[in-house]
């Protein structure tokens, strides 16, 4: 960013107080000395770990700005910071921002999608390897002192890749399997048929989508519609040897249902990088052979973390225009 940028923006907002309360963003010493360089006075979390309710509402309690990442800002958080005028938001989803709340108080949100886009893509692929060759398997035998002779898998090229969303995501997933020769499938409520023009993209059917997948990736928000979709019920549908990967929100897919369907082998195998109980991971699924497993660490590749800190940056002074299927924030 430019000193006359920096300048003209300090002028427009020199009266505003901010706190960074996401860790991701304070752990990162470009990101605060940019922030620092246009809020001398910025409130930084030092603690470097997440803050939740009461904590949360202390820890920004008088200031105008808040950035946050993973952090509930939930009614009562917001209705407990009566000087809050502006949340700007690091990361792509807003399911932990209660909008109606944001909208009663005039809040404005500071957000744009797809600057993790491409990190979290590259972990899709990674989940895809991973299940298909069985290594989550192998690799834990090998820790116990095991050599084991079951070894073959299968290669994810040539396979029908299925996605369900095909949004920032979605897309610079088809992207990178180009190489693959996958046959790629898409369900989305928005029309991408520009894209899916583009790229060999075949639009289907929620129930064609589940029919047809050997591997089938997430990329959805979590909201009322979307909780708990992937039931017990719609597991059945899906075919016995599908990789179920799942880098949006835990909450989408019924975690107890997932595991008695790994278990007794009615699905092959399933990748997740998001939990139900997060930032505390607590499930039965960890322990599965079939069940591969990462601390939500999609966007936590350097590049997107500076890029989606950038944003939040931005978040304070621009609104940003929403893209289609975002929330009604602003």
């Amino acid at each position: 960013m430019s000193d006359s940028r920096d300048g003209a923006r300090s002028t427009s907002a020199a009266n505003l107080k901010v706190a960074a309360a996401s860790p991701s963003f304070c752990e990162h010493p470009a990101l605060c000395e940019e922030l620092r360089r246009l809020f001398p006075d910025a409130k930084l979390n030092a603690t470097l770990r997440p803050l939740d309710g009461a904590e949360l509402i202390d820890f920004l309690t008088g200031y105008d700005v808040a950035i946050v990442g993973l952090e509930r800002m939930s009614a009562e958080v917001i209705g407990a910071l009566p000087d809050l005028k502006i949340i700007s938001k690091l990361g792509t989803g807003v399911d932990m921002l209660d909008a109606a709340a944001m909208a009663r108080r005039g809040i404005r949100l500071g957000w744009r999608a797809g600057a993790n886009a491409l990190s979290i893509a590259e972990l899709v692929i990674g989940f895809a390897i991973i299940a298909l060759r069985g290594m989550a398997a192998l690799n834990q035998a090998l820790r116990n002192g095991a050599a084991p002779t079951k070894r073959m898998g299968r290669l994810v090229t040539g396979r029908v890749f299925g996605l369900h969303g095909c949004g920032h995501i979605g897309q610079e997933v088809v992207r990178l399997l180009k190489p693959f020769g996958c046959t790629v499938i898409a369900h989305d409520t928005a029309d991408r048929s520009v894209f899916y023009a583009r790229y060999g993209v075949t639009a289907v059917s929620f129930d064609e989508l589940l029919r047809r997948a050997e591997v089938l990736s997430l990329h959805i928000p979590l909201s009322a519609a979307t909780s708990g979709l992937y039931s017990g019920a719609i597991l059945d549908r899906l075919r016995p040897d599908c990789v179920l990967i799942n880098t949006a929100r835990g909450g989408i897919v019924d975690e107890d249902a997932l595991y008695a369907r790994l278990s007794d082998g009615r699905l092959f195998a399933a990748c997740s990088d998001v939990f139900a109980s997060e930032p505390r991971i607590d499930s039965s699924l960890i322990q599965l052979p079939n069940f591969f497993a990462t601390p939500h660490i999609g966007g936590s590749a350097a590049e997107a973390r500076f890029a989606m800190g950038r944003i939040a940056i931005d978040g304070i002074f621009d609104t940003f225009v929403p893209v289609p299927g975002a929330p009604p924030f602003v």
